[in-house]
């Protein structure tokens, strides 16, 4: 009988394992495996045969790399991660992805009461650990289309790239509201506006589907197995910290916590999110990890959250500084603040047994035990995981897919701020004429896939380069683009006699900032890096220029910006640089706007649309327009 089974051989021997384990526990009341039951049943019977050991294994989630199908089976460990560049293999295949998904999880259906894993990744704008899938814009940019149809989307078509893998769940999205650009994590938030963010939660049912009318508020919702469960993230205020440092403190009364940084989990909740990741930062010097009275009295209590609150990679660590110093208390504090889910990737043993002394010492209650693993459960029921726990092999070839990579082109045409144009409006450089006698393309991010996916992409930090995954570069968009009979010159960085002596027509400057992610992307001063500033003084001061920006936020631009014709914010579009082309020659129309204040001088920061101080160098919501044309 288990030859039928299509799974890797060590899973096999798992599955037929389990199977005289069954015959052997006749005891048990196999109900909750009925999908007919209502859910609310089947979480009971299942919770009433499970001993402390299983439910606190189900509060544990590990990276793979701690991980083995033995470890799965033996702890009941609920959840699975792939960290930021946590891969089977460099350029693995979405079969291989597949594989050793259902390895893992063969591992904990063999399990006495077989509760399928939970499996989990960061797929921030598009499913961006994975080799050849495709990469969005990132939500800074999408921010700037103002589009929630479009955003809805590409939740629908990550949810599918991620299911092409195996992968059922992923921690998107992202709805801070950055209020400074000087923290790392500033690409990762749609807007500085909360309303902006609010109508950006839109790629929540995009990613788990439309929740049913007249479903519950506030009761996880994943309609498939073409959908993933979603994670609201990071709670909450992770974007409003001092100086823009992460994980830093958020200094803010009440109104200003619920007028800025809670509206989107309001959002998030209605349309049915499954899980909600607290943030590494604090509120008022209280670390979230801690804070019971927003994670428990806040969000399970008032608004009514039935999914599963998890926590950030080793966050209950960071509860105490240096972190890790006092576990068990940070284990208590982090429990007891109603985190369910303890994201331990690399130790679960040590974790387990400090909560199991605890409840057995009266430390946490059993009832804190119960809450969180019956919400683990609920969202585990909703998915249909016990139902369908292994991958759905008929979905590998979404992974970047044509149909998701022109998405990916259309929100990068979107997403384009267009600047400057020109000194007026009756000399505009834009759209670029396709016919030319010869151009010249320039600088370090023109022809660097990499650069221009920025960090979250292949590996953590991102890195540059054009051998990491597939896409096209803004230059090969460009020389796509323009006439067969147009002469293109790249020089990454020319000088400015090569400049003069070569009679160009124009420019394409593409330069910006190297990748990066999370606190290695704090900055506090926001510059160009001088390579670049000398790429634009060498070309624009000798041939009419574009300069296009390829950056996570904005930077100082005001001393140069006399000197450009013509200036485009790119944000970091990710692996389709054709749709950049697309709008520079006129194909399609600039419709983006900035979702961000474009400052003068960080001496000004943080400064947001509505602030007594406000004197911006661009004004949130501002951007140029231009018609598309038919031919050039």
């Amino acid at each position: 009988m288990c030859s039928r089974y299509l799974v890797p051989v060590l899973g096999l021997l798992l599955l037929c394992a389990s199977a005289s384990a069954w015959g052997q526990d006749s005891k048990l009341n196999v109900l909750y495996k009925d999908p007919n039951q209502p859910i609310n049943t089947r979480i009971k019977v299942l919770m009433d045969q499970m001993t402390l050991a299983e439910k606190i294994g189900q509060m544990a989630q590990i990276d793979r790399r701690a991980a083995t199908p033995e470890i799965m089976r033996d702890y009941s460990i609920g959840s699975l991660l792939s960290g930021g560049g946590s891969v089977p293999r460099e350029q693995a295949t979405a079969e291989e992805w597949m594989d050793m998904v259902d390895g893992f999880q063969n591992g904990s259906l063999s399990s006495r009461l077989g509760i399928p894993m939970i499996y989990g990744i960061d797929a921030v704008h598009g499913h961006n650990n994975v080799y050849k899938a495709t990469i969005f814009p990132h939500n800074v940019g999408l921010g700037a289309t103002r589009d929630k149809d479009l955003v809805k989307r590409i939740g629908a078509a990550t949810a599918l790239e991620a299911r092409a893998t195996g992968i059922p769940y992923v921690f998107a999205p992202c709805v801070a509201v950055c209020r400074d650009p000087r923290w790392g994590r500033c690409y990762e938030s749609y807007s500085e506006d909360p309303k902006i963010v609010q109508d950006m939660t839109e790629i929540i049912p995009g990613l788990q589907g439309d929740i049913p009318p007249n479903s519950p508020k506030g009761v996880p919702y994943v309609g498939g197995n073409t959908k993933v469960a979603a994670c609201a993230k990071h709670y909450v205020g992770d974007g409003g910290t001092t100086k823009g440092i992460n994980m830093n403190n958020t200094v803010t009364n009440w109104h200003g916590l619920l007028s800025i940084h809670m509206p989107p989990y309001y959002n998030s909740i209605i349309k049915g999110v499954s899980t909600v990741m607290v943030s590494y930062s604090s509120l008022n010097g209280v670390k979230m990890h801690a804070n019971r009275q927003l994670v428990t009295k806040f969000l399970k209590g008032i608004l009514k959250f039935r999914g599963f609150v998890i926590s950030d990679w080793q966050g209950i660590d960071k509860i105490t500084y240096p972190q890790h110093t006092n576990y068990t208390y940070s284990v208590l504090t982090g429990i007891n603040a109603g985190i369910d889910m303890i994201m331990v990737p690399l130790n679960h043993t040590e974790f387990i047994d400090t909560l199991t002394s605890l409840v057995n010492n009266n430390f946490i209650p059993i009832s804190r035990i119960d809450d969180a693993v019956r919400r683990i459960l609920r969202v585990k029921f909703r998915m249909g995981l016990f139902e369908n726990p292994m991958a759905d092999h008929s979905l590998v070839d979404q992974l970047g897919s044509q149909a998701h990579r022109d998405l990916a082109r259309e929100a990068v045409r979107k997403s384009l701020v267009l600047l400057k144009n020109g000194e007026n409006a009756d000399s505009p450089v834009l759209p670029l004429p396709k016919k030319a006698s010869k151009i010249l393309v320039a600088g370090s991010h023109a022809n660097n896939l990499g650069l221009q996916c920025g960090g979250w992409t292949i590996t953590w930090q991102g890195q540059g380069g054009n051998n990491y995954t597939a896409g096209t570069t803004i230059f090969n968009g460009i020389s796509a683009a323009v006439h067969p009979s147009t002469e293109i010159s790249y020089s990454e960085s020319p000088d400015e006699d090569f400049v003069k002596s070569n009679n160009f027509s124009y420019a394409v400057i593409v330069v910006g900032e190297p990748p990066y992610a999370e606190s290695a992307g704090d900055n506090s001063n926001l510059t160009i890096p001088q390579q670049v500033l000398d790429t634009i003084k060498n070309v624009c001061g000798n041939v009419k220029c574009v300069v296009v920006l390829v950056s996570g936020r904005p930077l100082v631009i005001q001393p140069y910006l006399n000197s450009i014709d013509a200036l485009v914010a790119a944000w970091l579009p990710g692996t389709e640089g054709n749709g950049v082309a697309d709008v520079l020659f006129g194909d399609y129309g600039f419709t983006g706007k900035l979702s961000r204040t474009w400052f003068k001088t960080v001496d000004q920061l943080p400064m947001n649309v509505g602030d007594s101080h406000y004197d911006p160098l661009f004004p949130f919501g501002y951007g140029l327009t231009t018609e598309s044309v038919t031919s050039s």
